[in-house]
């Protein structure tokens, strides 16, 4: 079929309204998307670099989300030190409730005064010990005197004694040297006697006179053996409590540890090291010889206090991490608005501009249209020849 020809009037006018049209399509483009730049084509600089700042934002954003559990992870820690630390002292509270009443340990203390741990078991002081005597407790040897032994050797004899104070179990006979005197205690209430093979004179010599040297089995005190045992229960609670510390899996309080990465390439952490905040590890030992003596208690009031300083300071550790890991959080939602509003003043679009250009271009459409019917009635005149 041949080319229709056009008049140079009418094929100006298609030209315009076919550009104008292409332009509606763009500003009605940029008013549906509210953005001034929708591809590289518009703008390639601002597209690519908008793309590259809401890129970073995403990337900020997913973190911000493991940011926040970590948050959680070392809350919940947090808040079992808490826990751990009324149990801990109501521990104490068991303890020195039992300490309040009455030991009933067997006790063989001297009366003389004027002993150190250096004075020689062969002195007069000490009750003048012959050489080669053995001096015995509950009938088992604990020292053979010689020319050297002193009120120390004597001590150590009888706390070192693996008859006496079997390796796998609590102490049950202690020797100290308190105010002068030695003094012998049955830490488990059991019997108790001093003896020995040299002359009867040694021993009051040694203790004073009227010193009792032999003891049967004491009567358990039943108050103090009932608080050992609520002691030990809270030990348990102890160990269930630290092992239900955890969140999403990690438990601070039972030797897990935290990495919380703060950007998107990995060069920005904190590692959060956690604890093992059971009984074993706060070295909160179970009770020994049922509390019947005033040491066995004292030594657990000592294991609790020291529990008490690792839980307040690591609560002060765990403050500290939290502060950090808090705070890159709130900085990283600052930057991810910070981004976010960076690549859109680069792309996003002035509505109220876009849409006057809108306006104007359906003005400028009607305006073609209107001159390409001008420019067809001269070849519409024609038709008046027929």
């Amino acid at each position: 079929m041949a080319n229709i020809a056009l008049s140079v009037g009418v094929r100006q006018s298609l030209s315009a309204i076919k550009s104008t049209t292409a332009a509606q399509q763009q500003q009605q483009l940029k008013l549906a998307t509210g953005k001034r730049v929708n591809s590289a084509i518009d703008n390639p600089v601002n597209f690519f670099q908008a793309s590259g700042l809401s890129n970073r934002a995403r990337d900020l954003t997913s973190l911000l989300d493991s940011i926040g559990q970590a948050t959680k992870v070392i809350e919940a820690a947090d808040k079992g030190i808490k826990a751990l630390t009324k149990l801990v002292e109501s521990a104490q509270g068991s303890a020195r409730q039992a300490l309040q009443s009455t030991s009933t340990t067997n006790k063989i203390v001297g009366t003389e005064g004027d002993l150190t741990s250096s004075t020689l078991l062969t002195s007069a002081a000490a009750g003048t010990f012959t050489s080669g005597k053995v001096i015995k407790v509950n009938g088992t040897a604990v020292l053979t005197v010689s020319g050297t032994s002193t009120i120390q050797d004597l001590a150590d004899g009888i706390n070192n004694n693996t008859t006496l104070n079997p390796t796998t179990g609590p102490q049950k006979v202690k020797a100290t040297i308190e105010g002068g005197n030695l003094k012998i205690e049955g830490l488990d209430g059991a019997a108790l006697a001093v003896t020995t093979d040299d002359a009867a004179s040694t021993l009051t010599g040694l203790f004073g006179t009227g010193t009792t040297l032999s003891y049967g089995a004491a009567t358990a005190n039943t108050t103090r053996k009932d608080l050992a045992a609520q002691f030990d229960a809270l030990r348990t609670q102890i160990d269930q409590l630290a092992a239900d510390s955890g969140y999403n899996g990690t438990n601070l309080l039972d030797s897990g540890n935290l990495k919380v990465q703060f950007n998107e390439k990995n060069t920005a952490s904190v590692t959060v090291s956690g604890v093992k905040f059971n009984a074993a590890g706060l070295k909160i030992d179970a009770s020994t010889n049922t509390w019947q003596s005033d040491k066995d208690i004292n030594d657990a009031l000592d294991d609790l206090t020291t529990a008490l300083t690792k839980l307040r300071d690591q609560a002060s550790t765990f403050g500290s991490n939290l502060s950090v890991v808090q705070a890159r959080e709130d900085f990283t939602k600052d930057l991810i608005d910070t981004l976010e509003t960076g690549s859109d003043l680069l792309v996003l679009a002035d509505q109220n501009e876009e849409a006057a250009k809108l306006v104007t271009l359906n003005t400028r459409q009607q305006l073609a249209s209107t001159a390409l019917s001008l420019a067809t009635q001269s070849e519409q005149s024609v038709l008046r020849l027929f």
